[in-house]
């Protein structure tokens, strides 16, 4: 089977195991990254990890399943990164700096809120980032990724590693619920590589050789 064909297939069955759980959140799991009961404990997880602590800046997506995560960067101090849709624009990203909002992190940390209180910056504006944080349909301990379909989170990847905003070394993280893991996934050449895979109920490390 061909590697589309078999990511098709796994994203059905991680959308239809989510769903016959009842642990995909409204607006339900199919056709997107999927909200997950026990973000909010995924998310607090992360802000544990060294290497999320050391980061000041972090590129952030806008999925609804990462809204807890990028709510506790902010209230952390974190300055957040986000592309808009489809990187349109002259200016397709948006900076978040919380010692320059006023309004609280959990109105800032959603997509509208971003939109209306970030800054818009072109790529050559953005400063370095030092973390990576990506929303999933299923993770594997290989740190193998399978996204949506849409190859956005490649995309801006290869965009900020081309800029020299990222390098090949920083870390790349994602929060996931347990059901969301998978013992591997059919990878093609352009395919995002996962460092750090955090769940409500542990995190999983993957070792640079595996990757």
């Amino acid at each position: 089977m061909q590697a589309p064909e078999a990511k098709k297939r796994l994203r059905e069955l991680i959308w239809r195991r989510l769903t016959e759980a009842g642990v995909a959140r409204f607006p339900g799991a199919w056709g997107r990254i999927p909200n997950f009961v026990g973000a909010e404990a995924a998310a607090r997880r992360a802000l544990e990890l060294p290497e999320v602590k050391r980061a000041r800046r972090v590129f952030v997506n806008p999925d609804s399943p990462q809204y807890p995560l990028r709510a506790e960067l902010l209230s952390a101090g974190k300055i957040l990164v986000m592309a808009s849709p489809k990187l349109q624009g002259d200016k397709p990203f948006i900076l978040l700096d919380p010692a320059r909002l006023k309004p609280h992190p959990l109105r800032v940390a959603t997509l509208k809120g971003a939109f209306r209180y970030g800054e818009r910056l072109s790529l050559e504006e953005l400063p370095v980032l030092e973390l990576f944080v990506t929303g999933c349909v299923a993770a594997s301990p290989k740190g193998e990724r399978l996204g949506k379909g849409g190859g956005f989170a490649d995309r801006e990847y290869a965009l900020l590693l081309s800029a020299r905003r990222l390098s090949p070394e920083t870390p790349v993280l994602t929060t996931v619920h347990e059901l969301q893991l998978l013992p591997e996934i059919p990878q093609e050449e352009h395919d995002l590589k996962l460092d750090l895979i955090v769940t409500p109920e542990r995190c999983l490390r993957v070792s640079r050789e595996t990757i």
